[in-house]
């Protein structure tokens, strides 16, 4: 009785959360909304004994997922105004289609049935005494390790591949050279300024810190005795 309440009550919630995900106006409402509706489908795993699958969908969607969407939609600029004007002039158009698709639905699930034989034909078969992550870490970690190492390496090689498709040297990005650091001296940062009391920013300027002059290119042990004779002001 009581696993049958909390069903309906976080499956409620779910259902109004995921429809205000897509019906409210401000996006970080949005993707609030989002995180919550996260938290129900996770208390529906919980009463359904896929604790793995609930853990994940905190863990993962919650904490790294639906965060980087709240902090991506908060940064940015969004001009809401310039958002709604064209709702009105691109509504029938939406609504024909959210018709189209809802008519297509209808027409799925009613035509859909269980095959008499769907219950016997499982891929992996639960075992008894076992709960729902050990059988899941045995099945994975066990039986498919290698499909599973698989995957996991054309992830890490698609990763790469993006890095280096969108990485981009062209020559003015300034590198560190721990020699150049460690040969520098008081003398090539420093200059001492005798200030008399009550002078502004008008009588001696703006302070601005030394610059090195850049490395010649393909040295980068040179410019050893340049360092601290760039232009400037003092400090």
């Amino acid at each position: 009785m009581i696993a049958a309440l909390a069903f309906y009550v976080f499956a409620a919630i779910l259902l109004v959360s995921a429809g205000m995900v897509v019906s409210a106006r401000n996006p970080v409402h949005s993707v609030l909304f989002l995180i919550l509706a996260f938290f129900n489908a996770a208390a529906l795993f919980l009463l359904a004994g896929a604790e793995f699958l609930a853990m994940i969908l905190v863990i993962v969607y919650v904490g790294a997922v639906a965060v980087l969407f709240l902090f991506v939609v908060m940064m940015l600029d969004i001009n809401f105004a310039q958002l709604r004007e064209g709702f009105q002039r691109y509504l029938p158009v939406g609504a024909t289609i959210g018709v189209v698709l809802l008519a297509e639905l209808v027409v799925v699930l009613g035509g859909w049935r269980f095959a008499p034989e769907a219950t016997s034909l499982r891929f992996a078969p639960t075992q008894a005494g076992l709960h729902n992550t050990a059988q899941l870490g045995r099945l994975i970690y066990t039986d498919y390790i290698l499909l599973f190492q698989a995957s996991g390496l054309i992830l890490l090689v698609a990763m790469i591949g993006a890095i280096v498709l969108t990485l981009r040297d062209k020559g003015a990005s300034r590198r560190q050279s721990i020699a150049r650091q460690v040969a520098r001296g008081p003398a090539d940062t420093l200059v001492m300024v005798d200030v008399r009391s009550g002078a502004g920013v008008g009588e001696i300027g703006i302070l601005r810190p030394l610059v090195d002059e850049p490395e010649p290119a393909g040295d980068a042990h040179a410019g050893h005795d340049h360092a601290g004779h760039g232009h400037g002001g003092h400090h």
